[in-house]
């Protein structure tokens, strides 16, 4: 191993455990021993003082399977409905598991929009805050009951990430159903071989998760590799480990090399950052020229007018906006001073003609630095 995990492990006080399908549900509905082991083990943790956030999948599996439909359906309304039946009976056992070792739960259900404004975003975080001063035990899930395309996490792998960011946690682990990311689909290939740590995602590793699906749950391999590079992008270890094995939460914190370990960059993103870059859907895309892009990445430069030569999306000021190279490769997101009409009209101009064509000039940078994120991979911006 090149890097020592148990430390991460030793120095993580605030955990954001994410908990799969596959390990919640079994043919018949949920899996009782599963939850009930979960939920002792994270209690152990609690008791040796450290935070836990839970984000629990299965609602939407325990329904179909509650109420006896063949598949999960391809309609939103039935899926909703079955997440809606299910939910009830996930939390119902997680008070009654948690509820023997004298541990409150309370239930957070979340969409994409609640994290996309920044009110929501901070009112989310100081409820999550109480509720671990009072040591209550957040279990988070999407809101599947209500939420469209336009405000979906995409999947709990996805909202896992985000949670973490929101709430600065030092390390995630996501429990799956394998023991971690092979070299093949162990499920079928008797030679595939384990992944102990990886310290870059690389195009090959987004291509070896690619291949290896998920069951029950919305996300497969790929989703948790893409969470990993966004909180490894901001500092943040990840951990994929199968949740199904006795008592693996104690072993990793003993530090046995247990799953994939994904190792952070070494410099870690400020909190607002990480909102930019992670948490906000981007409404539009800047191309800049090399000059453009060599200041932002290797000087720490504002994105200037001048540097710009294509805009793509309809957005207004104060948007969050992809930026990437005349390569077309994504080089950060930041959050504009004006918008994508103004923009066209302005760009590669120099700063002193932008009163001249607007008629005003409220800002001489179309993204100021302190809104502006760098997640090209070469890259670590604080």
């Amino acid at each position: 191993m090149t890097t020592s995990r148990s430390g991460y492990f030793k120095r993580a006080k605030r955990i954001v455990i994410k908990v799969g399908s596959g390990v919640l549900t079994v043919e018949h509905g949920l899996n009782l021993k599963a939850v009930r082991s979960i939920s002792k083990q994270i209690c152990q943790l609690n008791n040796g003082g450290r935070e836990i956030i839970l984000v629990s999948s299965g609602a939407m599996a325990a329904g179909i399977k509650k109420i006896g439909l063949p598949k999960r359906p391809d309609e939103i309304p039935l899926r909703q409905a079955a997440s809606a039946v299910g939910q009830a009976g996930l939390i119902q056992e997680y008070e009654t598991a948690f509820g023997r070792y004298d541990k409150k739960v309370a239930q957070i259900l979340l969409t994409g929009e609640d994290l996309n404004n920044r009110k929501r975003y901070l009112n989310a975080r100081n409820t999550l805050h109480t509720l671990l001063a009072w040591k209550v035990l957040p279990i988070i899930n999407e809101n599947d009951t209500v939420v469209v395309d336009e405000i979906k996490f995409g999947d709990n792998d996805n909202l896992s990430a985000m949670i973490a960011l929101l709430m600065d946690a030092q390390i995630l682990i996501n429990l799956t159903d394998i023991d971690g990311l092979y070299t093949k689909d162990p499920r079928v290939n008797p030679d595939a071989e384990l992944i102990p740590e990886i310290n870059s995602i690389t195009k090959n590793i987004e291509k070896l998760a690619g291949d290896i699906p998920g069951a029950l749950g919305t996300g497969g391999m790929l989703s948790k590799i893409r969470a990993a590079k966004k909180l490894n992008t901001a500092g943040i270890p990840m951990v994929i480990a199968k949740g199904l094995k006795p008592d693996v939460l104690p072993r990793l914190f003993a530090g046995e090399e247990e799953g994939t370990f994904f190792v952070p960059k070494v410099k870690k993103m400020a909190s607002r950052k990480c909102w930019i870059a992670f948490t906000l859907k981007p409404k539009g895309t800047l191309t800049i020229d090399e000059g453009a892009a060599e200041a932002i990445l290797k000087r720490g430069k504002s994105l200037l007018p001048s540097g710009i030569v294509d805009v793509e999306g309809e957005f207004n000021e104060g948007a969050a906006v992809d930026f990437k190279s005349h390569r077309k490769e994504k080089l950060g997101t930041g959050l504009v001073n004006y918008g994508a009409a103004d923009i066209r009209r302005i760009m590669g101009l120099k700063t002193s003609k932008i009163k001249a064509i607007l008629g005003h000039k409220p800002y001489d940078d179309v993204i100021h630095r302190d809104n502006l994120v760098v997640t090209a991979d070469e890259i670590t911006d604080g």
